[in-house]
This record gives C-alpha cells, structure tokens and sequence, in this order.
C-alpha cells in the first residue's frame, strides 16, 4: 500500500523566528511534488521537517494518518528517504559502500546482510546508470555522477516517497535534466511518491504533477502548473515581473523574466 504524506496545523521556527506557521498540506501519493518560493521562504526548513530532521513548535507530519514523530527511526526511513543539499560522503567510500547504507534500516542482530539486500543494491545502480562506477570512490566523481550515487542509496531504501533538497544545484544543464529524467522514470515505472525543492521554475513546472508556491510562512497557492503559474503568482511569490507562455516541446508553463539585457531587432519584410 503506497504511503499518504500531509502536515496539519505544522509550525516551524528556528530559535524565535517563525518559518512555517500552521501550514496544512497533502501531498498527492505516486506524483512529483516540487516546493518553490522565493530565498529563505521556508522551502528546505519544510521538507526537513516532513524528513523528521527539524523538529516541530506545533502541528505533525503524519505519514498513513500517523505522527511522524511517534514512529521509530528505521521505521520512518523504510517509508521515506532524504537527499539533503549538497552531501558529503566520508572520504575515499566507494560508491557500492555508499548505496549499500541504504540497506540500514533493515538490518538487526538477527537480520544480517542477505542476498534480498544484494539484488535490491544492485537494482538501485542499474537504475541510476552507476554500476561501471561502483568501485570509484564518491568524492572521485563528477557532480552529476554523485548525485547519481546519492539517488542510488536513497533508492536502496525502498521508500514510496523520495525526498530531495535542490538536487541539481551546482549542475550543469546537462546534468540537471539528467536527474531529473531519473526522478521522472522512477516516478513514472515504479510509481515513487517524490516531494523536492527547485529554484529553476521552468524545470519544476515541466517535471511537477502537484507545485507548492510558499510566500509569507505559507502556501500562496498549490495545484498543477498549468493551472497556478501565472505572472501574478510569479510577481507576488518572487517579486518578478515576466510572461508566461507556453513550453514549445512540452505544454507547460513557460517564465520569460522581464529585466535588462540585449535586445534582438527583428527586421520586417518588405
């Protein structure tokens, strides 16, 4: 049974500064939720709070109607995984070490490593295309090629939903798209619930079933893109003016920011 994610009534501070203030949402199960707002909106501090890695003034997190907060620890990492911004690998792991932490939550006294584990890491690098690079060590890699290790590990987890913190920052664009047809596939064949944050707009209404727009400690509106991108949602969540058209290969909602910047002249036939 694919696992429900929503909060109710959430409120997130750091010390006495309040981020998230009583924020009710529910996150579609099987599609691609993509977080987006303006710098310090609260987006990252939200997702770390659906992970179990902040905790909560007020409100819950509950996955399947129940209290994040209550359950156990490898009990909430059998039914989501993280992949926080920017992380760091102990030096010289190798990328089959690393995948195979993934694993974690299912080991005990009495369950030791099994041959279910072994498929199953080996399932995660065939899906990430990290199987030649299995023996590298994870800091020998590109930026893409890690954060393809780091996907791995997650998947190895097993989890219905996958959480990710701006996984293509500091990508090239080749590498972001890379990624994000990974998380897509994944989404698409096995039908993982996947919740990130994205700072690149167009990207996240090409990729995104469900988007959330966070403004003023709260959602300012959530749906499917085509239906909330818009330059008034554009103007008030990011403070940019823009146009708004419509992606020539996929449909959906295209951002054209206003601002300075060389001007083409089209000639006029005569």
């Amino acid at each position: 049974m694919m696992n429900s994610l929503e909060t109710k009534s959430l409120t997130l501070a750091y010390g006495d500064t309040v981020i998230i203030e009583d924020l009710h949402v529910q996150l579609p199960k099987g599609k691609i939720t993509v977080f987006i707002g303006g710098n310090g909106c609260g987006k990252s501090t939200l997702l770390r709070s659906i992970a179990r890695l902040l905790k909560p003034v007020s409100g819950s997190v509950l996955v399947n109607e129940k209290d994040i907060s209550t359950m156990p620890t490898k009990e909430v990492a059998k039914k989501l995984a993280i992949l926080p911004q920017g992380p760091v690998a102990p030096e010289g792991l190798t990328v089959l070490q690393l995948v195979k932490q993934g694993r974690y939550p299912y080991q005990n006294w009495y369950k030791q490593w099994s041959e279910e584990d072994e498929t199953i890491v080996k399932k995660a690098l065939n899906a990430t295309g990290m199987v030649e690079l299995s023996e590298r060590t994870v800091d020998s890699l590109s930026g893409g090629q890690r954060q393809r290790a780091w996907i791995a590990m997650t998947l190895a987890q097993q989890t219905d939903i996958i959480l990710l913190d701006e996984p293509t920052t500091y990508l090239d664009m080749t590498h972001q798209i890379e990624i994000l047809d990974l998380l897509f596939e994944l989404n698409e064949q096995e039908g993982r619930t996947i919740v990130m944050v994205l700072h690149d707009l167009n990207l996240a209404c090409r990729y995104a079933h469900h988007i959330v727009a966070i403004k003023n400690k709260t959602i300012y509106n959530q749906g499917k893109p085509e239906e909330v991108i818009n330059t008034k949602l554009v103007k008030d969540v990011f403070d940019m003016d823009c146009e708004i058209t419509e992606d020539p290969l996929f449909g959906t909602p295209l951002c054209i920011p206003h601002g300075k910047g060389r001007r083409i002249l089209k000639k006029v036939g005569v």
